[in-house]
């Protein structure tokens, strides 16, 4: 993956945004498997599937200078989990190895719905 490119990762879409110096494609690739791999340890309190098989991650941006940027939503806008969900999320992105600075923005276009669950999820709240 160059600088200026973005490719779809399962429910969301992984950007890297141009700056200095390049990272490399296997970095930039390593830390997209690393950050979507905190973001399954995160689940909503109300919902036994992590926010990433959800749906609810739109967006992972991954800057030359390894700061990340997350475009997130929630499931409803009067989701009880408002406050800490976002907290969670960049808490479990800044715990990965290499990143910088994380940011998390809760985000409400397109709206989340059910067709945004990835298979998995659908599984363990057996909804099909």
């Amino acid at each position: 993956m160059d600088a200026a490119s973005s490719a779809p990762v399962a429910n969301a879409t992984v950007a890297v945004r141009p700056g200095g110096g390049a990272l490399p494609p296997e970095e930039v690739a390593r830390l997209t498997d690393d950050i979507v791999a905190a973001l399954k340890t995160v689940y909503d309190p109300e919902i036994p599937a992590d926010i990433y098989e959800l749906g609810l991650i739109y967006k992972i941006e991954i800057g030359d200078d390894r700061a990340i940027a997350v475009d997130m939503t929630l499931t409803t806008p009067n989701c009880p989990s408002a406050q800490e969900l976002p907290i969670m999320v960049e808490n479990a992105v800044a715990s990965v190895s290499g990143v910088g600075p994380v940011s998390v923005e809760i985000v409400w276009e397109p709206p989340w719905d059910p067709s945004r669950m990835s298979d998995e999820a659908r599984v363990v709240l057996n909804i099909w």
